[in-house]
Order: C-alpha cells, then sequence, then structure tokens
C-alpha cells in the first residue's frame, strides 16, 4: 500500500473518527442540560457500578456471579429507562453515541480479525480509488441495483431483431438477478467471472456499477475502470519500471483488488504489447481466484478477430456471457425529458 496515500489518509480518519466522538460528545452534555431525568439516570449508573465492583472484588466466586449477573440485570434496567426517555423526547436510542461513517472499523481504518490487525475495507477501498482517481465510482449511488428501472425495456419478443426468443425484459431480469447472485457470491471459487456484451446504451455500464455498489458495501475493494485508461496505466507503470511508488501501487492493484471490472473492451487502441497485458490481467486474476466483469460493445464474434485465442480461451471458458439486447436506454430518456 503506497506509504504517502496511507498516512494521509489515515491523517483523515483520525480527524474524522475526532469529529464524530466530539459531536457526540456535544449532544450527550445538550441532553445533560435539557433533560434533568437523564442526568439521574446516569449518575444512578455510575452509582450502580461502583457498589456492584465493590461486593465483587470481597467476595468468593459465587458472590461475584451472583453479583455480576446483578449487575447486568439492573444496568439493563437502567439503560432501557434511558431508551424510553429518548424515545419520548423523539430522539434515536443511539443518538449519544458517534456516527462513525464505517461500522465495522469505527472511522479507525483498522480491524481485528482473530489476534491479526487488519486494514479495514473501506480503508483498502479509499486508497484504491485515490490511486486511481476513480469518476467511475462517484456514480455509484445513482446507479445501483434499488435504482435500476426495467421500464426502460420491451416486453415484446422480436426474435428476428433481436436474435433471442426472450424479450428485452425478460433478459434484463435475468441477468439482474444473475448479477445479483454474483455479487452475493463473490469469495465462491466455482463461480464464474461476468462477461457484458451488447451495443450501447442498453443497460450494460448501470448493471456493473450497482454491482459495484452492492460489493462496495459488503465490504469489498472494487477497481472500475475503462479499458483505454487501465491498460494505459498498466503499460506506464511498466515502463517507469516499478520506482514510482503510485504508478507501482495502481499495477498491483490491478491484480489484488477483490472486484475488478473493465469497461468498454475493445475502444483501446491496440498493440501487441496491450494484447499480452490484457491476458496476464485476465490469468493472473484467474490464478487468484479474483473477480472479474468486462463489458463490451463488441460481440463475440467481433472479440475474436480484435484479441487471440489465449484471451478468447479465458473468456469464454471462466466467464458467463451475458448479451444485453433492446432500444437504447438513453435515447429514451433524452425523449422523456
Amino acid at each position: 500500500m503506497n506509504s504517502y496515500i496511507s498516512k494521509d489518509l489515515q491523517r483523515e480518519y483520525d480527524l474524522k473518527r475526532q469529529r464524530a466522538i466530539g459531536e457526540a460528545e456535544t449532544r450527550r452534555k445538550e441532553l445533560l442540560e435539557r433533560l434533568p431525568r437523564y442526568e439521574e439516570l446516569l449518575i444512578r449508573k455510575n452509582k450502580l457500578a461502583i457498589e456492584m465492583a465493590k461486593t465483587m472484588l470481597k467476595g468468593n466466586d459465587l458472590d461475584r456471579q451472583i453479583a455480576e449477573e446483578n449487575m447486568k440485570i439492573k444496568l439493563g434496567e437502567i439503560d432501557r429507562e434511558i431508551e424510553t426517555l429518548f424515545v419520548s423526547e423523539g430522539l434515536p436510542k443511539d443518538y449519544i453515541y458517534p456516527k462513525f461513517e464505517c461500522g465495522k472499523c469505527e472511522d479507525t481504518g483498522f480491524i481485528r480479525l482473530g489476534n491479526k490487525e487488519t486494514r479495514c475495507s473501506c480503508f483498502t477501498q479509499k486508497v484504491v480509488n485515490i490511486t486511481y482517481k476513480q469518476n467511475n465510482m462517484l456514480r455509484l449511488e445513482d446507479e445501483n441495483f434499488n435504482t435500476f428501472d426495467i421500464a426502460y425495456f420491451s416486453n415484446k419478443v422480436d426474435k428476428e431483431k433481436y436474435q433471442s426468443d426472450k424479450s428485452p425484459l425478460q433478459n434484463i431480469e435475468d441477468i439482474k438477478k444473475l448479477s445479483i447472485s454474483f455479487v452475493n457470491n463473490l469469495d465462491n471459487p466455482c463461480q464464474k467471472n461476468l462477461l457484458f456484451t451488447g451495443r450501447a446504451g442498453t443497460g450494460k455500464t448501470f448493471m456493473s456499477s450497482a454491482i459495484a455498489h452492492s460489493a462496495v458495501n459488503k465490504g469489498y475493494s472494487v477497481l472500475y475502470q475503462t479499458a483505454p485508461l487501465l491498460m494505459d496505466m498498466i503499460i506506464e507503470a511498466k515502463f517507469a519500471g516499478y520506482k514510482d511508488e503510485t504508478k507501482k501501487e495502481q499495477y498491483n492493484r490491478v491484480f489484488d483488488v477483490d472486484l475488478l471490472i473493465i469497461d468498454d473492451l475493445g475502444t483501446e487502441n491496440l498493440s501487441n504489447t496491450k494484447f499480452t497485458e490484457l491476458f496476464n490481467i485476465i490469468n493472473t486474476r484467474l490464478l487468484k481466484d479474483k473477480k472479474t466483469i468486462i463489458s463490451t460493445n463488441l460481440t463475440l464474434q467481433d472479440l475474436a478477430v480484435q484479441y487471440d485465442d489465449r484471451v478468447m480461451s479465458r473468456l469464454i471458458g471462466n466467464y458467463t456471457i451475458c448479451r444485453f439486447f433492446g432500444d437504447d436506454i438513453r435515447l429514451k430518456k433524452k425523449k422523456m425529458c
């Protein structure tokens, strides 16, 4: 992980955590002034804890066990009374607690797995975003499974037009189900990767964004880039000889990120070097069992003409192929505006 990015980001996390704790303390003080009953309950709670602690120090094992159980019961009763007081004032039960951005690490940037402390996925994702300056990630709040509107897809079967026995609506609903299953099973080594094909405006990018949104919310790191930008970054990093720490980080992330989404495959400027690097990305991630989604406007036949047998064998053998079809959604949206 890039040390400069990591240090700067950790400072942001420390400030963010301190701010959340400070805001919680301000809310607590405001309540103490406004609600005398709340202060009374806190005083009772503190006195009870002290009394129980003294009892536990004096007695034998059985006495300590009984004292501990009694303390839990009585403290629980006070906590419930505090909750009831908050509700009566129209406040959430957790009003006095810090509102951390990440509930898993509580804005520390670290989580504990057994005896080991490791970076939280939220921190890792921010490093990925900073490293690649991913504008694609900014639209995830708008493009996700909840905002996916099937009204733009026709329910009419037209085998001659779409070369399918399904309507565009049925097809996109099937792809959506498959995509949800995919993101729910990212850790499953038996699950194939996804290859989205179809002409522009049929929902490929939106579906990719929806998967990315869900994966990030589940704690996975996601790298979402167009093929031209991704390949240029890879080549630039290799020519730099990995001496540039940022470029080295960019290169390594392509292979290590939990989910890599390559958009617009086929629009990059082609060269033998890029063919080799594309195969290296696809093959290495397969060997590492890291999931990948590739989206392209090209048909399988077009891909076979443009890329060599090594790339095509990996795509056909290790990817579930989803063909998107239907009218151009972007044009439909413009007409409706």
